[in-house]
């Protein structure tokens, strides 16, 4: 499976990565696990790091059954969810544009595109300048 998912509890966060060539259907069920996790909380702020991404499913209809199921989730906090896309590349860039999209008029998410890890972690508000730094707090 393409993607996986680290909640970091103490940050309020969740770290999701994608890599290879993702479809919807396969992060279908990865949400639904991390919505089952018992770490999970509708508050936490989603960190999507697309660097690896070397292609995505184009299917529209697809993606917004996908953004229902997760609006869903994302609707139980008090406030919209913070979710910043890392998408340094072409394909990565282009994937995030259409996730945001799908997102438009909901008000459930406030969502923001980072062109390198320092920034996305800086618009979450976490003190660390790689996503390997925030990997090693739960190695």
């Amino acid at each position: 499976m393409p993607l996986k998912y680290a909640i970091h509890t103490e940050l309020n966060l969740v770290y999701v990565r994608y890599w290879g060539v993702t479809n919807v259907a396969e992060t279908m069920e990865v949400f639904g696990k991390y919505s089952a996790d018992p770490d999970f909380h509708p508050e936490q702020r989603h960190l999507i790091d697309l660097r690896e991404v070397v292609e995505y499913e184009r299917s529209f209809p697809e993606l917004m059954k996908l953004q229902a199921r997760k609006a869903d989730t994302v609707t139980l906090s008090r406030a919209p969810t913070m979710m910043v896309y890392h998408a340094p590349t072409r394909i990565s860039l282009t994937m995030a544009r259409s996730i945001l999209k799908s997102w438009d008029g909901l008000g459930a998410v406030v969502g923001r595109i980072a062109q390198n890890e320092a920034e996305a972690l800086s618009m979450l508000g976490v003190d660390d300048d790689s996503f390997a730094n925030l990997r090693k707090r739960t190695a």
